[in-house]
């Protein structure tokens, strides 16, 4: 067998060919011949689908790559009985020739090495090979020639999933529609309208805008015929429908848009959302005001930095927007009340005001192998800022992905008379069962003891 994690040529029992690293189930047994060859995360071929393996990593065609008029590299032994494989058709990316979308590719490389990786298109004329786990890849820089290696289940399934799409826009081109379903036309608008005229009656603010703020209905065309759905874009330029399918008249639809939106409507009475009138400054004040309570040294200049905030018209409906620095384009802030639109921008106030305080000393708490319902724990630190106040920094995560939050520790918690009871309040902020670090473990660390001034 191959050694571990060398790269093959395969020939298969079913005579299509591949390639992949070997991944020896047994590393110790040298003489087991069961494993797999992988050729990408969740993309393997197992050994009891191999005819003939061959080794890519002995190769160097650094002087073929020399010769711009070769046109046939033989890289076996001339004799006869030889088990050979011929590959034709090598093209160029240079040239413009791209493989397919997951097509699995034979690859020489710029280096004169040999390798495979499946062709991921990321968008027009640019792509990689994943050639290992991890999205381990070659570059279109690295690649001098590719040609198509024979057609597997990932390349068969998107091959399928490329013709349906075709099949769909080309159904989709003339579509018919209900005259039960769409009596009152295939304008998606006309239908809110009558809901809205319902919704109108109990709540007296109701707007259109206010229903969309929901995940909008649409009437989009779906396997040749009109039909009420939700679309999303997908990756590959397609697009799925979910259907609406609780009826089958128009009235149905509407009385159930009513209730698909009546939640929207409710949050969103302008009496309690601007209780404090237009003017944002109020607003603005009043975060102000809370956040000085903890973050002392804050000043408004500080949010001012990055965030601009407004009252504006959205569609006929005042909404509250904000812009980050000089940019021109505000977004919603989707918020049903004063209160939490308030509470946003506290938040914005304390993130920029931790920004803003520089740390002058860190201790980084000690810890073993931690839990968090399948997240490690990875960092644990607190840091003393230039003011003399304290926050801390949590980060954990696993093989993929991770995560990290940071806490203001409120002069609150320094209130108390001892290192005991300060644990008490600031395991409020950042809970043990949460976080991975408990009481026990913090009130036995005298060093962390003393860096927080107890």
């Amino acid at each position: 067998m191959p050694e571990y994690s060398e790269f093959c040529l395969l020939e298969l029992k079913d005579g299509r060919f591949t390639a992949g690293k070997w991944s020896p189930d047994n590393y110790e047994d040298k003489n087991s011949v069961s494993g797999k060859f992988i050729r990408g995360t969740g993309d393997s071929v197992s050994y009891e689908e191999v005819f003939k393996w061959h080794s890519l990593e002995r190769y160097d065609l650094t002087s073929c790559l020399e010769d711009e008029e070769i046109d046939f590299i033989n890289l076996g032994p001339e004799k006869e009985d030889a088990h050979k494989a011929v590959f034709k058709d090598f093209k160029s990316l240079k040239n413009g020739d791209f493989p397919k979308s997951e097509q699995y590719c034979l690859l020489l490389l710029m280096n004169g090495g040999m390798a495979g990786g499946r062709w991921d298109k990321l968008k027009e004329n640019e792509g990689l090979f994943i050639y290992a786990p991890a999205l381990a890849s070659y570059g279109m820089d690295k690649v001098w020639a590719w040609t198509a290696l024979s057609p597997d289940d990932i390349f068969e399934a998107e091959e399928e999933e490329e013709n349906e799409r075709r099949r769909e826009e080309e159904l989709n081109k003339n579509p018919s529609a209900d005259p039960e379903i769409f009596k009152y036309g295939t304008d998606v608008d006309v239908y809110y309208q009558k809901a809205l005229e319902k919704l109108l009656k109990e709540y007296p603010w109701a707007t259109v805008t206010q229903m969309k703020k929901r995940t909008p209905w649409e009437i989009v065309p779906c396997h040749g015929q009109y039909v009420f759905g939700q679309s999303t874009k997908l990756y590959n330029g397609s697009v799925a429908v979910s259907e609406w399918k609780d009826g089958r008249t128009a009235d149905e639809f509407i009385d159930f848009l009513c209730e698909y939106a009546r939640d929207s409507v409710k949050n969103n009475d302008p009496a309690e959302k601007f209780r404090y009138g237009l003017d944002i400054e109020v607003y603005l004040e009043k975060a102000y005001e809370n956040v000085k309570k903890d973050y002392r040294w804050v000043d408004k200049k500080m949010l001012e930095k990055n965030w601009r905030y407004a009252i504006k018209q959205v569609e006929g409906d005042w909404e509250f927007v904000r812009a980050y620095r000089d940019e021109n384009d505000y977004t919603v802030c989707d918020c049903s009340s004063a209160e939490r639109f308030i509470e946003s921008v506290e938040y914005d106030y304390q993130s920029a005001a931790l920004a803003a305080n520089p740390v002058v000393a860190t201790f980084a708490v000690p810890f073993g192998r931690i839990d968090l319902h399948g997240w490690y724990l990875e960092r644990y630190e607190f840091s003393k800022l230039k003011t003399g106040d304290y926050k801390v920094f949590v980060q954990a995560g696993n093989r993929v992905t991770g995560g990290s939050r940071e806490f203001f520790i409120t002069p609150h918690c320094f209130e108390a008379p001892t290192y005991d009871e300060f644990l008490d309040r600031y395991l409020e902020i950042v809970p043990g069962a949460s976080f991975g670090i408990d009481k026990e473990e913090l009130l036995s660390n005298n060093k962390l003891k003393k860096f927080l001034g107890y």
